[in-house]
Parts: C-alpha cells; sequence; structure tokens
C-alpha cells in the first residue's frame, strides 16, 4: 500500500504560482490542455526547488541507499533531493551514451543497491517503468518512486502491477486553480 505525504497547503500554492502555465498547450500524445506544469519553472527557481526538494525528503523510504534522477526532468529535483538528503545521486539517461563513457547511468553505484526514482511529473508512469527495468538489469533494486506531481492518467496503477510504489508530493487536485477533471 503506497503511503501519501502531502505538501503543506502553502508549499502548494507557491509551488502552483510558479509552475503552472496558463495554455491552450499539446501533450506529446495529442492530449490539449488549459494549463500545464512547468517543472522548468520550478528547477529554475533555487528557494522553491529548495523548500521542494525538502518536502519531497518525507516521500522516501528508510532503506533507499540512491537515488536516481530521470532525464531530464527529474534531474534538478534529484539533485537537490540528494543534496538535502545525503544520498548519493545517478543520473539515468534515456539511451545510453553514443561517445564517451557509453554509459545510460552516471554517478552513483546502483548494483545491489536499494535506488528511489526521482522524477518531476508523473502521467502514463510509462518513463518511470522503463528507467526501472533499465535500473532492474543493471541489477538495481527498484521498489519506490518519488515526483512533484501525479497526474491522473494511470500511472499509479501502471507501476503498482510492476511492484513499483508511485509517491507524489502533489496531486492535481492539491495545485490552486485547477478545476475538478481538469488536468495540469
Amino acid at each position: 500500500m503506497t503511503t501519501i505525504v502531502s505538501a503543506p497547503a502553502a508549499l502548494a500554492e507557491r509551488i502552483a504560482a510558479v509552475a503552472l502555465v496558463n495554455g491552450p498547450f499539446v501533450l506529446g500524445d495529442g492530449h490539449q490542455l488549459s494549463s500545464y506544469f512547468d517543472e522548468y519553472l520550478l528547477a529554475a527557481d533555487p528557494r522553491l526547488l529548495t523548500d521542494t526538494a525538502h518536502a519531497m525528503t518525507a516521500l522516501l523510504p528508510a532503506n533507499a541507499e540512491v537515488l536516481a534522477g530521470v532525464e531530464l526532468g527529474g534531474i534538478p529535483l534529484a539533485v537537490a533531493l540528494s543534496a538535502a538528503t545525503g544520498l548519493p545521486l545517478s543520473f539515468v539517461r534515456h539511451q545510453p551514451k553514443e561517445y564517451g563513457s557509453l554509459r545510460q547511468f552516471e554517478g552513483a553505484e546502483i548494483q545491489g543497491r536499494r535506488v528511489v526514482l526521482v522524477d518531476d511529473v508523473v502521467r502514463s508512469g510509462a518513463s518511470l517503468l522503463l528507467a526501472a527495468r533499465r535500473l532492474r538489469i543493471a541489477g538495481a533494486k527498484v521498489t519506490d518512486t518519488v515526483c512533484v506531481l501525479e497526474r491522473a492518467l494511470g500511472g499509479q496503477v501502471l507501476l503498482a502491477e510492476h511492484r513499483l510504489a508511485l509517491r507524489p508530493l502533489l496531486t492535481e487536485a492539491d495545485l490552486p486553480d485547477v478545476k475538478a477533471g481538469e488536468r495540469a
């Protein structure tokens, strides 16, 4: 069972004020939104990023040994979360680097360690599932994921089907100015 830890309302309001942008916006899957959560605006605000990372520490399981930031949106959050917790960090590329190290994972050693995936926004959960599969193949023990915002598009269910707990800091319902049923 997933434990839900909510961000304080004041933090949710600050995150929404900075990162919730009015649209319209078209997503990669063709869905159109009237507002969009821009995680890069959150990451570009050092105080908000630090406060968000500190709030996210409560989402981490006690047995976490390594954080893994998912390229690209999860990287700034994972760095801030690593700084807030002191946990080592690995960076997960979508594809192995085509030159130099040729690695898909950079940073801390993951093999045999309990790794928590860090991402910005979870929609369907497909990108986190793919990252978890790659980490598991590389020998990491991955059972937990954390994110700033969960959008109710099936991610929680998909991840649970693959033994991955999703722990969001916020859901769409936590964001001010998002109407019921409207996706941010």
